[in-house]
């Protein structure tokens, strides 16, 4: 089989600029994914008069599909090849997507987001793990943070599709838009070919969950960071699931409007992640983390603060610009702590579980905004950034003397 192994130049190779725009391609699939069903939450609602959680559900749904669908992709990544696996799994994603023109029940959307989440459960892991393995360490945290950025070309798509599409032909309408980014992204992936770190491990064992808890620090680290990526998943679903539906609901903002907003959202999301990569190539994880995480705490209260549109704007970039940029780094990280065997494994696991977990926020904040005040959301939020950073200090090996000469 043909083989590439990782480069240390600056100048990309014609490998790795593949492997950049396949990962960044899976990224935006799943950010357009997510602001599609973001934008749409509130006319889902009106239409089939849901609760706030069911419709809470909705994301839910999707996220234990992306469990399941990660932990088998993950593991079938680490035994057969990374190409190969993320190369295909991206038409179940594309069939979900289409059939959600059709649905017209509440049933029909939780099945077919919960297929779409099996098909893109994969997506960020298996690319965190083929960027990891056609770059250098050193220059994982910033790699990882353009890729990220350049991801987000599938939010920002979203929000302005979004703002077109749901006034003219309604939210059913809009999930069409997500086939385009499957064609281009298969079409770039079929080119690809494995890496040498795949190749050379082959007599190892390979794809094995218990290899993530085989001693007592690998567990309470794999913990810790399933713990952290719940905390992420949740801050991040949370807001952009139902953030455009409490400006459109609560501060009477139009659909247009949300959109701008949350552009701005996005834009401090970018920032936030090139600073995120810079931080923790240069001075560790713990320094990185402890940084965006406390800022994130702190940060969200002042969402309540704006009582204008250009307050929103700048609130909705900093806001962003915290709790979003960390999201990268959850895979810069997991792939530079596990090795080539079960490296996949180990990023979609503790991704997924992330998702799943953290993805009942949805569901939490739909029920709260039932009961409760948008302070109250950003209470819940806020305290779950703080549990993250106290686990965070508990990984040894986010100690930068530890990280930088890890594996």
């Amino acid at each position: 089989m043909k083989t590439i192994t990782a480069h240390s130049q600056h100048r990309l190779t014609s490998y790795q600029s593949k492997v950049v725009a396949s990962t960044t391609a899976g990224f935006g699939l799943e950010n357009m994914d997510v602001m599609f069903l973001s934008f749409a939450l509130s006319s889902i609602i009106a239409e089939l008069h849901l609760s706030g959680t069911q419709a809470g559900l909705i994301a839910t749904i999707t996220n234990i599909g992306m469990l399941l669908g990660g932990v088998f992709f993950g593991v079938l990544a680490d035994r057969v090849g990374r190409i190969k696996t993320f190369t295909y799994t991206i038409f179940i994603f594309a069939f979900a997507t289409a059939a959600m023109y059709f649905a017209n029940s509440l049933t029909l959307i939780y099945l077919c987001r919960f297929l779409a989440g099996i098909g893109a459960g994969g997506e960020y892991g298996i690319g965190m793990t083929v960027l990891a393995e056609s770059f250098p360490k050193k220059q994982l945290g910033r790699v990882s943070s353009y890729v990220g950025v350049a991801g987000q070309l599938g939010a920002i798509a979203a929000s302005l599709l979004a703002a077109w599409v749901l006034p003219q032909y309604g939210w059913h309408a809009l999930f069409l838009f997500g086939l385009f980014p499957v064609i281009i992204t298969f079409f770039i992936r079929h080119h690809l070919v494995e890496s040498r770190n795949f190749d050379t491990d082959q007599a190892r064992p390979k794809g094995q969950i218990k290899a993530l808890f085989k001693t007592r620090q690998l567990t309470h680290q794999t913990l810790a960071l399933m713990v952290m990526a719940v905390v992420q998943i949740a801050g991040y679903f949370g807001l952009m699931n139902w953030l455009p539906t409490m400006m459109q609901q609560q501060l009477h903002l139009s659909v247009a409007g949300s959109s701008t907003w949350m552009l701005a959202t996005i834009v401090g999301m970018s920032a936030g992640m090139l600073t995120f990569g810079w931080i923790l190539d240069r001075i560790g994880p713990r320094v990185a983390f402890s940084s965006f995480l406390l800022a994130s705490a702190a940060g969200v209260y002042v969402l309540t603060l704006p009582k204008n549109m250009t307050g929103l704007l700048i609130v909705g970039a900093l806001v962003g610009y915290f709790s979003n940029g960390m999201f990268a780094g959850y895979g810069a990280i997991v792939s530079r702590l596990y090795p080539a065997e079960v490296r996949a494994t180990a990023n979609n696991v503790i991704m997924n579980v992330g998702r799943c977990v953290g993805g009942f926020s949805s569901v939490i904040i739909g029920w709260l905004l039932d009961h409760y005040s948008i302070l109250t959301v950003m209470l819940f939020i806020s305290t779950l950034y703080l549990i993250s950073f106290v686990v965070m200090l508990t990984v040894q090996n986010l100690k930068a003397e530890r990280y930088f000469n890890h594996l």
